[in-house]
């Protein structure tokens, strides 16, 4: 009868546990897709022998962090032109989803080519970023999301430009290079619109 007790005083605890365990917050995305493809280079040559592809850190790491940048630019945009006053936040709202829509469609195509996990959805600062942003409204709204922008996009440019030195798979250093220039503009453009609000 002891014995029985013991045992049941065991599985109680287990099942305690275990249920403690599904309150667990998730992985964030971003961290989980650069493990992934950390574990994935050095498993690549057993997972496919005959290919003779193996996936490069420093691209892999790239492809992650403008995934996880290009899927907060499109969030960020919708936010802008449903919570934006002014009509140019709105606008540039529009022009983010638009073209970090499409930059992030041929980026997926290009990561899948090269094995290269991307993360499924926001993650890191850029999640903290939307959800600050989304408890804001009218024109503090405008202020934060034009500051943040401008910080974003002045970020980005640099990360592009220095990318090109590290590159090794010719399609995303051609990716990396014909997205620069629209960041740019979109850097010009967002920082217009802030020496405006002044």
């Amino acid at each position: 009868m002891k014995n029985y007790s013991i045992i049941l005083l065991a599985a109680a605890g287990l099942l305690v546990q275990s249920c403690g365990n599904n309150n667990k917050p998730k992985t964030d995305p971003k961290e989980a897709a650069d493990a992934n493809n950390k574990t994935y280079d050095s498993l690549h040559a057993k997972a496919y022998p005959t290919n003779g592809r193996t996936v490069s850190g420093p691209d892999a790491k790239f492809a992650v962090a403008a995934a996880n940048g290009g899927m907060a630019e499109v969030e960020l945009g919708r936010l802008a032109q449903q919570k934006g006053v002014s009509q140019q936040v709105k606008d540039f709202g529009k022009m983010m989803v638009d073209d970090h829509s499409k930059a992030n469609a041929e980026l997926k195509t290009i990561a899948a080519h090269h094995y290269v996990q991307l993360p499924d959805s926001v993650g890191g600062d850029a999640k903290r970023l939307i959800t600050e942003l989304s408890a804001k409204s009218g024109a503090d709204f405008d202020k934060a999301y034009v500051d943040a922008m401008v910080k974003d996009h002045d970020e980005d440019v640099k990360e592009f430009a220095n990318a090109q030195k590290i590159l090794t798979y010719e399609d995303l250093n051609a990716f990396d290079k014909k997205t620069l220039p629209v960041l740019q503009k979109h850097l010009d453009a967002i920082k217009k619109i802030k020496a405006q609000m002044k």
